[in-house]
């Protein structure tokens, strides 16, 4: 059985076992007294509420000869006379059970054990037994049933308004009692039966403090076993003034350079943090820049700073609990460059075939990289100066002068310098030949290139459009062919003040050289029939062996008969190959070594 409750007195027959009791009552218990051993009596009986363990066994007989009297159950209350409750009891026909609150919980076994199930908080009762042994009368005793609630998780709640170091409001409640802390706590019976307890711990905290968790611990007893249950961690936030103060500057490079964004960052070791102020260094005073910081954040923004941005930095900290003031000032080195300018020798202007030195020149903290590019951004040297000889009007470009500064990455600037070529204009492309039909309507195009602009003239009347790009030039001439214009072409003619440049544009008739191209055609197709038809003639004679060829034969048929008065001397060898007799002519048969080895001498020049 289980139940919760404190521990009820039982006042029964236990009185007559005192040693002041009179013979009478002696010789009355004492036949009761030896008839308790007979009930078996378990421990006190302690089990926790809400246990998975819904049933327990608490009284029964030891002795087979004995037979249930009856089960009761005692109440005793404080100032009251105890009440016994049956809920068991022997009859002529057996044993019955009686109608109580228990009746649907209770059951006996066949050994006569009382078990109890679905235990409540309300069960912590003293339940008895008696029994009965014939002439020697009836034995009773008793056991007590404790029924325990585990507790549940402790809650805890730091101070929500922190706490200072300094702060003696509190007074301590902490005890030594030898064994060490002990804190004072209160204990409340609810109406269900349970005990709430709470406790508060009021102590100092040191600056050390302001990282320790704190967290309470419950202890019970269950079942002769002492355990604990542990609240969540808490952390108490710990007021203490600053100790020391930095100011940082925090950029996105190492190296700060014009155009950075800045953070002049000031923290200290307090809490909370103090009343910071942003001051910087002039000639003479210091110019406080508080109005720029961020309210209680101890930060300064400097944004796209500049070479003015440079200079000495100092933040203040003033803790308003115990007014002391503390500062530290920081070096802001702003990497720059400047005066950058392109120099041109010679100055004077420049014409086509000339030669030109563009020098670049900048002043920074820092070492400086030239480098010059073109317009489409294509690297042409590096260094300072840049050298262009034999000038033409495609050099008329802009360049570019890129200084860089190495040891600051993503420090550059860029100065660009126009450079013109002066000349006389020169015509670079016009359609010509141009086939066309008479009284067709065409385009004539006309291109060149100068410096300074140029103007394009037509010899003949037409509607003219013209595009400019830089140096260049392009004429378009609109015009219906006549003629006259077949016969005499156009002319284009560009000038300046430095020259003038003309070309002519001659026109073709379309049909008239259709019929030439066919004429040339057929005239080459005649040609090629006619050598065709010579080689085959010639191969043929070959062949009918009408045209000598081969051995002491041989002419040459491309010189002409020799004349009579040349001599030709026919030189032979002395001396026959010895291996004469293996070699054999192009138609397979041998040919004499005498063959083989004659040769002539031509004396006819």
């Amino acid at each position: 059985l289980q139940a919760a409750g404190p521990q009820l007195p039982y006042l029964g027959w236990l009185c007559c076992l005192g040693t002041g009791c009179c013979p009478l009552c002696r010789a009355v218990c004492q036949p009761l007294c030896a008839l308790s051993g007979m009930v078996a009596v378990p421990l006190p009986v302690s089990l926790s509420w809400g246990h998975s363990q819904d049933r327990v066994q608490l009284l029964h007989p030891r002795k087979c000869f004995l037979h249930l009297h009856r089960l009761v159950l005692r109440e005793c209350w404080p100032g009251r006379a105890a009440l016994a409750v049956r809920l068991y009891h022997a009859t002529a026909s057996g044993v019955l059970q009686d109608d109580t609150d228990f009746k649907e919980r209770l059951s006996l076994g066949k050994d006569k054990a009382l078990s109890i199930s679905r235990v409540t908080l309300q069960d912590a009762r003293t339940f008895m037994c008696q029994v009965g042994a014939g002439s020697y009368g009836v034995g009773e005793n008793s056991t007590k049933l404790s029924v325990y609630k585990v507790p549940t998780v402790p809650e805890i709640e730091p101070n929500s308004g922190g706490i200072s170091v300094q702060s003696s409001e509190i007074p301590e409640n902490r005890e030594w009692d030898g064994r060490g802390v002990t804190i004072p706590s209160t204990l409340t019976r609810e109406s269900s039966g349970l005990y709430t307890v709470s406790s508060a711990l009021y102590a100092p905290v040191r600056r050390q403090d302001r990282h320790s968790r704190y967290h309470c611990t419950v202890h019970y007893w269950l079942r002769g076993q002492r355990s604990s249950v542990d609240s969540r961690g808490v952390k108490v936030n710990v007021f203490y003034p600053a100790e020391h103060l930095k100011l940082k500057v925090v950029s996105a490079s190492e190296l700060v350079k014009e155009g950075d964004d800045v953070q002049l960052v000031c923290e200290t070791d307090g809490n909370p943090q103090p009343v910071f102020s942003f001051l910087k260094k002039t000639v003479d005073d210091w110019l406080d820049l508080s109005s720029l910081a961020e309210p209680d954040s101890g930060v300064l923004n400097l944004h796209d700073v500049t070479k003015s941005s440079s200079g000495t930095y100092k933040c203040q900290s003033l803790d308003l609990d115990d007014m002391t003031q503390l500062e530290e000032d920081v070096d802001l080195v702003v990497n720059y460059i400047e005066g950058v300018r392109v120099k041109m020798e010679p100055s004077s202007t420049l014409h086509e075939g000339d030669s030109v030195t563009l020098s670049c020149d900048a002043h920074s903290p820092v070492d400086l990289k030239y480098q010059w590019r073109d317009e489409k951004g294509k690297e042409l040297a590096n260094g300072n100066q840049l050298f262009l000889s034999n000038l033409t009007f495609e050099n008329s470009n802009n360049f570019s002068c890129k200084v860089m500064a190495p040891s600051v990455p993503g420090l550059e600037q860029s100065k660009q310098v126009s450079l013109a070529v002066e000349g006389k204009p020169r015509i670079v492309a016009i359609s010509s030949p141009l086939y066309v039909r008479p009284d067709e309507v065409v385009n004539l195009t006309c291109k060149a290139v100068a410096y300074p602009q140029p103007t394009v003239q037509w010899s003949i009347n037409g509607t003219a459009r013209e595009y400019r790009d830089k140096q260049h030039i392009t004429s378009n001439l609109t015009v219906r062919v006549s003629h006259a214009l077949l016969q005499a072409g156009a002319m284009c003619r560009v000038s300046n003040h430095l020259g003038v440049s003309e070309k002519h544009i001659q026109l073709l008739d379309q049909k008239s050289t259709a019929e030439s191209q066919g004429v040339i055609i057929v005239a080459i197709i005649v040609a090629i029939l006619v050598v065709a038809v010579l080689g085959a003639v010639i191969y043929f004679l070959h062949k009918k062996g009408k045209i000598p060829c081969g051995r002491a034969r041989k002419q040459d048929i491309t010189k002409p008969e020799a004349r009579k008065d040349k001599i030709v001397v026919e030189v032979k060898s002395d001396k026959l190959s010895e291996e004469a007799g293996l070699l054999q002519g192009a138609n397979g048969e041998k040919r004499a070594a005498a063959e083989q080895n004659e040769k002539y001498i031509d004396l006819r020049n």
